[in-house]
This record gives C-alpha cells, structure tokens and sequence, in this order.
C-alpha cells in the first residue's frame, strides 16, 4: 500500500500518521521526493482501512500496490534512485562505464588493461576473480589472489572495484575489497546469497537470469532490498531465446521497462549478450540511446589468447575508438560521466 500525502503535510503530523500504523504491525517506509512525499506500508495491510487511511486531512490519495515487489517498486520511490560506489556515481543523470578482462590473469596484465580503460573513459575496472562456468573443466578463476591483484589495479588507477561473487563463503572478503558486488545471471535467484550480501552495505549490481522475467528479476532486488541494502543496480546481460546465431539476445527494451517500473539503475552488458566482439559497438550504442544508465564491456589486451570469453573482448585500441562516440551519445542524453582522479 502506498499512502501519498499533501504537500502541506508538517513532519509532526506524518510522525503520528506513521505510527498510527506501525502500531497496526505493517512496516512504514517514508520517501520524500521532489515532488511529492509518500509513506509505502511493506507487511499485512488487510489491518489498515484504505477508506479510514483516505479521510486523514494529510492524505492526498491511497493506492494498493499490486506487485510483489516493494521498495524496488517506483510506486514506492518516484525518483531515481542514484547509486554512490567509491566515489562514483550511476542513475539519474550519472552514467556508468564498467571496463576490464572476464578473467584477472596476472598482476600486469589487470593493471595495464585498467590503465588504458581509465585513459579511454571507462570509471569502473571489472575482473573475474571467481569465474562460473559451465564446465567444470574450463578455467575457474584465481579466486582470492585475482582478488588481490584488483586492488593492486586500483591502487594504480584508482577505479573502483566490480566483480563477481559466487557463494557466501566470500561474503566478508568481498566487503572489505571490493566496491560493487556483482551477482550473476545464475546466481540471480540464489536467494540465501542474495540475502548475504542485502546484510552488507556494498553496493550489488545484479545480473538478469538467462530466462528470467522483469518480475522474477525486480524480485531478486527486493531480497537484497528487504535486508537493508538498497544500494542496487540492475544489469541486462541478453536472455536465452530461439536464436543461435549469438550467444544471447539483448533485450534492449529493458531498459524502459525496468525504468517504468522500478527506480533501480539499470545497465547493459553487450559483451555478454551478443557474445562476439563486432557486436558491442552497436550494441553500446544502442544502450546509450535506449536510456541506459550505464555499459559494461569486456576488454583484453589480446583477445585470441584470453584464458576466457577471448571472442567478446574489444581490444584496448578498439575500445578507446568506442569510447569516443559513447562519451558523445552520453552527451545528447543529458546524462554525466563520472571522472576518476
């Protein structure tokens, strides 16, 4: 239930409206935008009267929320949601550029792919450090070492830390060295994870499952929500359909339709969805333009010998050459671009 009060609401009659109904057991979320001031009720409503709730003098109008998805609900939150990483900024007006290799494979090799991101434009450095994959053979990743030479890689340049966590047993580690936690497409609805890491107060960006619906997906942000870290950014990485002609097919009308629904920021990965390098210049392009909030690209110094998704890196002079016209579009959308110092 969302309660939408009067501009001329005083905070000491929203203080008593609010605990008119915390004392009917439901949880009261106050959220003050710009425009308007709004109490959202997470719990059994069936105990408050929306007739009884509507004739308060402070009320403007009462609205039943039907969506089991809640605080990442934009009924529940009209803005924007802007998401804070280390200093960097992605929402609103804040655009994202999330660059690096699938895989850490050496000390120089993160830092000198994170020097030439940096240098191209990108504010954020990805790196696997723990790889899924969907063989049990194929490289795993270097788990806590790549973890380690992030942050040597960020202690260079100074770009904030994103990649991937994969089980709980890392929870405390990533944490503490890691800036944006990213959860993958099939860890999505690994519900006990995302309620680990909804405990800490590190930002998540959250991978769209390879078949999930927008629901399922929004209902993947309200466990880590529902824990108390709202501090969520979704990522569109290409679901699974009939095609067979790319590794995944990029739903680019995410982007509204997350945005109509939710206040989360939502990102594209064209990496990922198309799973070929030729694909994400037009790929990114097209995020840029759709409203997107942000991009996540795969880049390596030399793809054909990449200990993983060698066929999905641009090279570092081909993202340089992207980053050009990205930096351009971000422009007539009217959105920033964070610089890292």
């Amino acid at each position: 239930m969302i309660i939408i009060l009067k501009k001329t609401a005083k905070v000491e009659e929203i203080n008593e409206l609010t605990k008119r109904l915390t004392d009917k057991g439901v949880i009261v979320s106050p959220v003050v935008g710009e425009t308007m001031t709004i109490l959202g009720l997470v719990g059994d409503t069936s105990k408050v009267s929306m007739d009884t709730i509507q004739q308060h003098h402070i009320v403007e109008r009462v609205l039943k929320v039907q969506e089991p998805y809640k605080k990442a609900n934009r009924k529940f939150h009209p803005d924007d949601t802007v998401v804070e990483i280390d200093g960097q900024r992605i929402g609103n007006g804040y655009f994202g550029v999330i660059a690096g290799p699938c895989s850490v494979e050496g000390e120089e090799q993160i830092i000198s792919i994170a020097q030439r991101a940096k240098a191209a434009g990108a504010n954020f450095l990805r790196g696997g450090a723990f790889k899924p994959r969907t063989s049990p053979y194929s490289f795993q990743g270097l788990e806590l070492e790549g973890l380690r030479l992030l942050k040597l890689a960020k202690e260079a340049t100074g770009l904030p830390i994103v990649t991937e966590l994969m089980s709980t047993k890392f929870v405390d580690e990533f944490e503490a060295d890691v800036d944006l936690i990213q959860i993958g497409a099939r860890n999505m609805q690994n519900f006990d994870l995302l309620k680990e890491v909804g405990k800490t107060k590190t930002p998540v960006l959250l991978k769209r499952g390879l078949s999930a619906t927008y629901e399922e997906w929004l209902m993947s942000a309200e466990y880590i929500m529902s824990e108390g870290n709202e501090n969520v950014i979704l990522c569109e990485r290409g679901i699974r359909t009939f095609e067979t002609e790319t590794r995944n097919t990029l739903d680019i009308q995410a982007v509204p339709v997350i945005q109509k629904l939710s206040h989360l920021p939502i990102v594209i990965d064209p990496s990922h969805a198309g799973g070929s390098a030729y694909l994400v210049p037009s790929m990114s392009k097209s995020a840029v333009m759709s409203g997107a909030n942000g991009l996540m690209i795969e880049i390596h110094h030399d793809p054909e010998n990449a200990w993983s998704d060698g066929q999905q890196c641009l090279n570092p002079n081909e993202f340089e050459e992207l980053m050009v016209v990205v930096k351009q579009l971000i422009a007539i959308e009217g959105k920033h671009l964070d610089a890292v110092k």
